[in-house]
């Protein structure tokens, strides 16, 4: 029997109704055989109507199923699956979220500088990139990880992570963020076994959440522990979600799939600063385009003695440190 639209046909309950449902989780369900078993139940068959909101779940659950990769897709492909997923964050945490596409900008390339001087670990940067990017609440995933080492050294291996902000800066100390340092050369994009992640004109390592089949790989492959795992469904209080989003940013993600900075995408590509940036009370990050001459982040690397985390590796990242 074919899907179609129809009005004559009962509908059975069915598991879609409330739950999020991409091509990953559909496969864990045996595939197009699953699939096939989950929407007919046996000989019991299931109307599909996207007209009627009660069959969203069903429709949609059928398009993350049957979603191209998003390098692929039309742009008409790509507004009905924007439409899906903001579906979806209705029905997931009650509330209506954007989801923008909005592309690189031609000319731009975006860096980040961070002065090591002006840093004192109050971690703002922390609790300011966690609101704005939607990040689950419990159990927490934080982008930006905010170690205290000891004057003088470089060893990460000796750092602290859990130490108190609300007693720094700690004399004999200082304060070294990270985050995605969104490498020229990512290992990560290597490691993906399925291209669920790759590299933007702008610079932007980015992650189809739709197409992240939750291996990773490319967790283990970053040197800079920048990716984090969703081992359970997020959790984000209606009232706390950022309702404006990016298809490749900061949209709900899912159980099962991996997450990471992506320079506030939402924000940048329109022009705005990331939001550690503004969140930081000391003024100790800088945010700009590469390829501008005149740009703050350029004047800070011919001017400043700036160094970059493990560049022995050759990942070449656009992130860079420095001191006054």
């Amino acid at each position: 029997m074919s899907l179609r639209a129809a009005t004559d046909v009962k509908e059975k309950s069915h598991p879609f109704a409330g739950r999020p449902w991409s091509r990953r989780s559909l496969l864990k369900k045996g595939g197009l055989t699953g699939l096939i078993s989950a929407l007919f139940g046996g000989a019991t068959a299931i109307a599909v109507n996207t007209v009627n909101p009660e069959r969203e779940p069903l429709a949609d659950a059928l398009g993350a199923f049957f979603q191209q990769h998003y390098q692929k897709m039309t742009e008409e492909e790509i507004q009905a699956t924007l439409a899906r997923i903001e579906r979806e964050a209705k029905r997931r945490f009650g509330t209506e979220i954007r989801v923008a596409n909005d592309p690189p900008m031609p000319g731009v390339v975006f860096g980040y500088a961070l002065n090591l001087s002006r840093c004192k670990g109050i971690r703002k940067c922390v609790t300011g990139c966690s609101e704005e990017n939607n990040q689950t609440r419990t159990p927490a995933i934080q982008f930006i990880r905010v170690l205290e080492l000891d004057n003088g050294t470089m060893d990460l291996n000796y750092s602290e992570h859990f130490y108190n902000p609300e007693k720094v800066p700690r004399a004999g100390h200082y304060y070294l963020p990270i985050q995605c340092h969104q490498c020229e050369d990512p290992p990560c994009i290597k490691n993906c076994p399925v291209g669920a992640t790759w590299k933007e004109p702008d610079g932007i390592v980015v992650i189809d959440y739709n197409w992240c089949i939750g291996c990773r790989y490319c967790l283990v492959a970053c040197p800079y522990w920048a990716r984090h795992f969703n081992w359970s469904d997020p959790r984000i209080p209606a009232e706390e979600i950022n309702p404006d989003t990016h298809y490749l940013g900061n949209r709900p993600r899912y159980r099962g799939v991996v997450e990471k900075c992506t320079f506030c995408i939402q924000r940048t590509r329109l022009g705005r600063l990331p939001a550690c940036l503004e969140a930081c009370p000391t003024g100790a990050r800088i945010f700009g385009n590469l390829l501008d001459p005149d740009s703050e982040i350029r004047y800070v690397l011919a001017h400043k003695k700036v160094f970059r985390l493990k560049e022995d590796l050759g990942t070449e990242p656009k992130f860079w440190y420095y001191f006054d």
